[in-house]
């Protein structure tokens, strides 16, 4: 008995393991991480590099992105990166970026994470920046941070750099926002 309960139970690791959730429609708006599944751990060089901050301590090196199926009237995108557990539950906005044009379908490593190069408007985030890798405390749980790119109507020039979390949705609403789609990653130091 105890030998059949013990090969159920592997068996049942095994296929937990391999099992991974639907992908969804073929032509569904994605964003993807090239090399890193959803619900990745980023590397610690991701984390963010603000020297106010003591859990800021690494080189702020932005994840790999790319995205595909925007619907057919999309003119620009938007990404806004968000840790919903930061600053004790408050949030955090690690990224507002917006104006990205049609003709862009990702970014390598670290292309978001410096300065801006003039592909998309830089907005703010929660400290005034428009990226900002992951700050959690050492020891802390693993965060997760939530990346949303947005499909929009609007030109890539519409709208003036600085934008904040809020000012980007308040302008996105009432029909620029077309779709969006989403990927999590995890952190901890």
């Amino acid at each position: 008995m105890k030998k059949t309960y013990a090969l159920l139970s592997s068996c049942l690791l095994v296929a937990c393991a391999t099992t991974q959730e639907p992908e969804g429609p073929p032509t569904a708006f994605r964003l993807t991480s090239p090399g890193m599944p959803d619900n990745a751990r980023l590397p610690a060089k991701a984390a963010g590099n603000f020297a106010k901050n003591p859990n800021c301590t690494g080189q702020n090196v932005s994840p790999p992105l790319a995205w595909s199926n925007a619907p057919d009237k999309t003119r620009s995108y938007a990404i806004i990166w968000d840790d919903q557990a930061g600053r004790a539950g408050l949030g955090v906005s690690h990224a507002v970026i917006y104006g990205i044009p049609t003709s862009t379908n990702g970014f390598a490593e670290g292309a978001l994470g410096g300065a801006p190069t003039g592909a998309f408007v830089p907005g703010k985030n929660t400290l005034g920046m428009h990226w900002l890798g992951p700050c959690s405390p050492k020891g802390n749980a693993p965060q997760h941070y939530v990346m949303t790119i947005i499909a929009t109507d609007l030109e890539p020039n519409a709208l003036q750099p600085g934008l904040t979390k809020a000012e980007l949705l308040m302008v996105l609403e009432g029909g620029k926002a077309l779709r969006a789609a989403s990927l999590s990653f995890r952190f901890w130091q």
